[in-house]
């Protein structure tokens, strides 16, 4: 037993002679540095579950429980007052192991700059530069989403060009096309146009899009009345941008009126959570928060939803997330009381709330894509087919695997390798069956993935944890129920818990379903999992049938040779491998094929009379 195996032990004889009362429990690395709180309910069973079995445990888990030298423990009269603390301590001590979160919400301001030609942009602070500011404001999303409305409405430009500088001296960009920009680059707009545009753009930003509205209309009516025409169509184009704007807002209200929508995706070693707040029906405000591996999702979210209203004042009536969470009658109890009113935490199934949290997620999804260099089709792929399969995380790395013969000859398989919904063909894989005579695909199918991990326990006394020393999150099999039935009892009888489950084709060919032992789970073609699990499929059958037609072809050559006088299994291999192509072989002369491995003289002018004699050709 290891030096680190003997002080897990020592942790888990001392976390068995914790009392069973509810209380916090405090990690502490070699250095005494505090690198995990939490609460429990049950000080004894919560704390040694760290230390027993690390395959009960995930990635960050297992990293966790590494580092730890010693804990300590706090006991409460309760479990609320155990959560009640531990948020208090975390926001104390910001453990590396706690989720945390990084709060942005300070003042944020609209600048508009001074002198001639001003331009308007979202700032971050207060500066002495002679700007008029307008703010501050607390949402950092919805200063941003302001300003960019406003540039839109009144088409002014967001490029980096300056004025009066830059007038005249180049094109103008796509905006000044598609009708966003009014061009001041093209010389043919005067100062004080100009100005004008970015002062109803101001009042605007501060009278809101209602009083805005109101003043634009009677300058259109009085444009109008003057016979000013072609002001007053400015204006009026102004007005149905305004419109348009409010029409794309309202596609982003709910009835509840006062609400949070909270999601999380989760990637190989990164996660995003997202919150959509809204007020009056209408989003808000929405928040972003990259950050580590966040282990099991319904634990994350219980650790989310506890640093996030720690650092909100408001709290509102109803907390809607897109998945289970941990202790959620608690964390309700602990919301109500900081809300000092009724707080609901709950996971919609259907409906508007329903298509809400999918739309939350779908931008969580996209947020955690552009932080890992994926696209959120990918992202959103991953996570809604681990969804689809009732995985605690989405399958960052996916084996699947496929069968091919000619009736029941040249049997081999194929495996190929998904990493974050992308091929890895550095990772795949190929199997001659040698176990197995004639075609029993379920056999064929026992024996590779036997081999497969045979391969892995080898690499795992070597220190290995690439290729087949690495587990995969899921295995998909091109097959139906019959194969997971099949190859459960292998997976279980070596003592491993990998999601397993077969791709069924319809009489097309076409990936209809994922097959379970007992059933089957159907995939409707328009989401995003069906579209991974067809493309997987397509991947291993076309790689297991492109290595069969391989072997093929080199069992009907070797034939060939084998079939001339002298010429058995050893000596064709050899001289395939020496001259690559039966052609090779055919217009070679005798001192090459004689100079050949493994060939003789007398063998080396049989080969040559076979191809060359009574027009023998091949």
């Amino acid at each position: 037993m290891t030096e680190q195996e003997n002080h897990i032990k020592e942790l888990r004889s001392r976390a068995m002679r914790l009392p069973l009362n509810p209380g916090v429990y405090i990690m502490h690395d070699k250095s005494g540095k505090i690198i995990y709180i939490g609460k429990a309910k049950a000080l004894k069973n919560r704390v040694s579950q760290y230390f027993g079995s690390e395959k009960n445990h995930d990635d960050k888990v297992r990293r966790m429980v590494s580092n730890v030298e010693y804990f300590e423990y706090i006991l409460t009269d309760s479990e609320f007052e155990a959560l009640v603390l531990e948020c208090s301590l975390i926001k104390q001590h910001t453990p590396k192991y706690n989720i945390l979160l990084k709060d942005d919400k300070g003042d944020h301001y609209i600048k508009i700059t001074a002198g001639p030609w001003p331009r308007i942009s979202e700032a971050k602070q207060l500066l002495d530069d002679g700007a008029n500011y307008i703010g501050p404001y607390v949402s950092s999303w919805a200063t941003k989403e302001s300003v960019n409305e406003a540039l839109k409405i009144f088409k002014l430009p967001t490029c980096t060009r300056r004025f009066p500088q830059d007038i005249g001296k180049a094109r103008p960009c796509l905006n000044y096309y598609i009708k966003q920009c009014c061009a001041p680059c093209r010389g043919k707009m005067s100062e004080a146009e100009y100005n004008e545009y970015v002062g109803e753009a101001v009042e605007f930003l501060r009278g809101g899009s209602a009083e805005s509205v109101r003043e634009m209309t009677k300058k259109m009516n009085a444009a109008a009345d003057a016979l000013e025409f072609e002001r007053a169509a400015r204006i009026r184009d102004r007005l149905t941008a305004i419109k348009r704007m409010s029409d794309r807002q309202k596609v982003v209200a709910a009835r509840v009126p006062e609400q949070d929508i909270i999601a999380l995706a989760q990637g190989a070693d990164t996660s995003c959570f997202e919150v959509f707040r809204f007020m009056n029906g209408r989003l808000c405000d929405r928040e972003t928060f990259l950050m580590g591996e966040t282990g099991n999702p319904k634990t994350a979210r219980s650790e989310f939803l506890e640093r996030y209203y720690s650092m909100r004042d408001r709290i509102p009536p109803r907390v809607c997330l897109d998945g289970a969470v941990e202790d959620s009658e608690l964390l309700g109890e602990w919301l109500t009381q900081k809300a000092g009113r009724k707080v609901v935490v709950s996971v919609p199934q259907k409906g508007e709330q329903a298509q809400l949290v999918e739309m939350c997620r779908n931008n969580a999804a996209e947020q955690l894509a552009q932080a890992t260099n994926r696209t959120g089709r990918e992202a959103s792929a991953l996570d809604e087919l681990g969804r689809l399969l009732g995985m605690e995380q989405p399958p960052a790395y996916i084996e699947s695997y496929d069968i091919s013969n000619l009736a029941g000859g040249d049997n081999v398989a194929g495996m190929v390798v998904f990493e974050n919904g992308r091929p890895l063909k550095s990772a795949y894989r190929k199997f001659k069956i040698k176990t197995v005579e004639g075609q029993d695909d379920y056999a064929s199918m026992q024996e590779v993935i036997e081999r497969r991990f045979h391969e892995y326990f080898d690499a795992q006394e070597k220190k290995i944890t690439d290729g087949f020393g690495r587990l995969p999150d899921l295995i998909l099999l091109d097959g139906g129920k019959g194969h997971v039935g099949a190859i459960r009892p292998v997976l279980e009888a070596a003592g491993l818990k990998i999601p397993l489950f077969g791709m069924v084709k319809d009489d097309k060919h076409r990936t209809r379903a994922i097959a379970l032992d007992g059933g089957e789970i159907a995939i409707n073609s328009n989401r995003s999992a069906f579209t991974l699990v067809s493309t997987i499929q397509d991947e291993v059958h076309r790689f297991a049938i492109g290595y069969h037609r391989q072997v093929r072809k080199k069992t009907t050559i070797s034939s060939t040779l084998t079939s001339i006088e002298g010429v058995g299994q050893t000596r064709a291999k050899a001289l395939l491998k020496h001259f690559k192509t039966i052609s090779a072989i055919k217009n070679a002369d005798l001192v090459e094929l004689a100079g050949a491995p493994g060939m003789t003289k007398p063998s080396a002018q049989r080969v040559y009379d076979y191809f060359h004699t009574n027009g023998q050709n091949t």
